[in-house]
């Protein structure tokens, strides 16, 4: 698993933890991403006060905030226990041709399987898997998930070899009316904010607040590369901050001598 929160990218303001994740151009556009560390976010907690305590202290005006569904889903106890799902013949059957994801739900595991046939039913889980056969053949993915539907893509958990012991034996389903919670959070603060599902693969906005301004694709570009990181890292909460060109140049200056620093200070270690 790759980690992103580097020792050298690590600061720290009114007593926040946050990463930086580096510039990002879009449109002409320069941001630079803040990956705000948690506590781990359990089940019945409050998705404002998680803002009140990491975000307020920190953001600027303009600033655009990113959020884990995770933590929405967490909140929100919009989740499934494993002791709960009981595999049946369909869901064994399926899960031994179904591919193995170690992104999103991936649905190798009965478990998550029998999960996916609950949420959809058994007869459109069926014919997801005849059409995600055939067009396998021609090249194309992704087309099971986009027949099966009902939110199946982006539901976390059931992870076995998870850091975090709730998430091997719980499935996180996705934010319930994502939208709502993004204006509820900008109501309270003033906080621009989108909702993401994102992975080392794909970034998907499940919702956003109304008053946020740039379209879809342009706020999609701006965290295609997941800035929260795929592992244990506790860095839901992305800040992204509009800043000038000149900055931009200074900042990716900045980090191109630290890496070429880095690369050359690694081959003396291994010269040794």
């Amino acid at each position: 698993m790759f980690y992103k929160n580097l020792e050298k990218d690590k600061r720290e303001e009114k007593g926040i933890v946050y990463y930086d994740r580096g510039v990002v151009t879009v449109d002409g556009k320069h941001y630079t991403r803040l990956a705000v560390q948690t506590h781990f976010v359990e089940r019945g907690e409050s998705y404002l006060e998680l803002m009140e305590k990491y975000i307020v202290p920190i953001c600027k005006p303009g600033d655009i905030l990113s959020i884990a569904e995770k933590i929405i889903a967490m909140c929100q106890n919009n989740v499934v226990e494993m002791k709960d799902v009981k595999p049946g013949f369909w869901a064994k059957l399926l899960a031994k041709f179904a591919s193995y994801g170690s992104h999103g739900l991936g649905l190798h595991q009965p478990h998550k399987m029998q999960l996916a046939i609950n949420l959809a039913g058994l007869p459109r889980i069926l014919w997801a898997t005849v059409c995600s056969a055939v067009t396998k053949l021609f090249g194309k993915k992704g087309v099971f998930f986009e027949i099966a539907g009902h939110g199946i893509a982006g539901i976390d958990g059931f992870y076995p070899y998870s850091s975090f012991e709730l998430y091997k034996t719980t499935a996180l389903l996705n934010p319930r009316e994502p939208d709502k919670v993004c204006n509820e959070i900008y109501d309270a603060y003033g906080i621009l904010c989108m909702i993401v599902d994102a992975n080392d693969l794909a970034a998907d906005i499940f919702g956003r607040c109304d008053a946020l301004v740039p379209d879809w694709e342009h706020l999609h570009e701006i965290i295609r590369d997941n800035p929260s990181g795929q592992a244990d890292e506790l860095t839901p909460l992305i800040l992204l901050r509009e800043i000038s060109e000149e900055e931009a140049k200074r900042e990716t200056a900045r980090r191109a001598e630290e890496e070429a620093a880095e690369a050359e200070k690694n081959a003396a270690e291994g010269a040794e």
